[in-house]
């Protein structure tokens, strides 16, 4: 599907794509080997070492330079670019913030560019409602016991259990919103929906105990598969799975087994019949019952010891909490002493801070005569520059006037002169 929608979008112009939750871009990479001419994938997954791993394959198959990796939490994702398409296989029930998502997909298609989804829709967490349990139950009761254990998690489940996969992480987080906020925000061109009581048979938890080579097993699989089909048929039952293509214009021709409203699972409770939930009816199968037990108390015997092996491991825990406690109480008792040090510091810390703001309010005003003292010095230097100016003046006036006496004494000396003042004297 995604193929035929990306090889419809290239032309002569170049063409970009956009891939959601792109991991180590396997999806991508198949995809750039079928298209042609002048493309660009944009891969964006929030785990940089998927991304890395992506960029390695890229370049090993001689691809690096039709695929561009950017690391984004898509929650957060900002488009920055316009897209031909955009692509999102198996990452939406993964991320909380869809409204943002779509809006900003949205806001990036060019016109003419579609939406193209592989998805799943059923309720959040991939857990049954309660229509669907109801018949995965009546199926359960007819399941050999050694088909019953859980592989992925090593637990016996003597009934089905509809165990919430959001609660230790983000799977399945929003699953049951998808499909009524693509139907606000987009226009479908192309809806195929399947699948829901089928899904835990064929799963990784339990799937594995079929093998297709066994008659019974087909056969049970097929009576599974075509009580889901009739049940999705009835519309008493919603599918969990969905391929879809999506655009912002309106298509005159939509294409699909089902109307994507009718998928939308009613909010209000539905008549659920209720079944003997005896668990084992043990002529559903042909398998030796003896058999069928000693498998069942294998496992359930491997169960235990690996319940041992941790109920083991969780008493060394609660040793090791024991002694990690008595440190930590021994701790509190030197936090405690420490915390009485600490007051103290803080206690002489307040009387030193105001011994310490009285000798700077000290140093202020000392800073304060210091400074006038400054001024004062400064204008006494003026003051002693003019008066040395001043003696100066008056030495060289001294000199000038001494020189001059010292002249009019040398000529006061003068034969001349002598006479002269002889000669005055008579005429007096």
């Amino acid at each position: 599907m995604f193929a035929k929608h990306l090889i419809s979008s290239t032309g002569p112009r170049p063409v970009r794509f956009l891939s959601l939750g792109a991991g180590n871009c396997d999806l991508e990479i198949d995809l750039a080997r079928s298209l042609k001419g002048d493309f660009m994938i944009d891969c964006v997954d929030l785990n940089p070492a998927m991304l890395e791993r992506g960029r390695q394959s890229a370049q090993n198959a001689g691809l690096s330079s039709h695929l561009n990796f950017m690391p984004a939490d898509l929650n957060a994702w900002t488009a920055d670019a316009e897209y031909d398409a955009v692509i999102a296989s198996q990452s939406l029930h993964h991320v909380v913030n869809l409204e943002g998502l779509f809006d900003q997909v949205k806001r990036s298609l060019r016109p003419g560019g579609q939406f193209l989804i592989s998805d799943m829709i059923g309720r959040n967490g991939h857990q049954r409602w309660p229509e669907a349990l109801d018949v995965i139950h009546e199926f359960w009761q007819k399941l050999p016991p050694s088909y019953r254990f859980n592989q992925l998690v090593g637990y016996y489940e003597e009934m089905y259990q509809s165990w919430d996969c959001s609660v230790e992480g983000f799977e399945g987080v929003r699953s049951q919103d998808i499909l009524p906020l693509l139907l606000e925000q987009f226009h479908f061109h192309l809806f195929v929906a399947y699948g829901n009581v089928i899904d835990p048979f064929i799963d990784r938890a339990f799937g594995g105990h079929f093998d297709p080579a066994v008659e019974w097993d087909r056969h049970f699989i097929d009576r599974v598969h075509q009580r889901d089909e009739d049940e999705l048929a009835s519309g008493r039952l919603k599918p969990t799975h969905m391929m879809a293509v999506l655009a912002n214009e309106p298509c005159s021709m939509f294409s699909g087994n089902f109307s994507p409203k009718a998928c939308v699972r009613r909010t209000t409770p539905q008549k659920i019949r209720v079944h003997d939930l005896t668990p084992y009816l043990w002529n559903s199968w042909p398998h030796n019952p003896q058999n069928e037990l000693e498998i069942a108390c294998r496992r359930l015997a491997e169960t235990g010891r690996e319940i041992k092996q941790r109920t083991e491991w969780a008493l060394g825990l609660g040793n090791e909490l024991e002694e990690r406690t008595a440190w930590a109480l021994s701790l509190e008792k030197d936090v405690q002493a420490r915390t009485a040090w600490a007051l103290r510091v803080e206690r002489e810390l307040e009387d030193r801070t105001a011994w310490t703001l009285s000798l700077q309010s000290d140093v202020e005003k000392r800073t304060a005569w210091a400074l006038d003292l400054k001024q004062q010095v400064e204008t006494l230097e003026e003051q002693v520059e003019e008066r040395t100016l001043w003696a100066l003046r008056v030495k060289e006036e001294l000199a000038e006037q001494t020189s001059r006496a010292e002249r009019l004494e040398r000529e006061a000396r003068h034969p001349l002169v002598r006479l002269l003042r002889r000669f005055i004297k008579l005429i007096m």
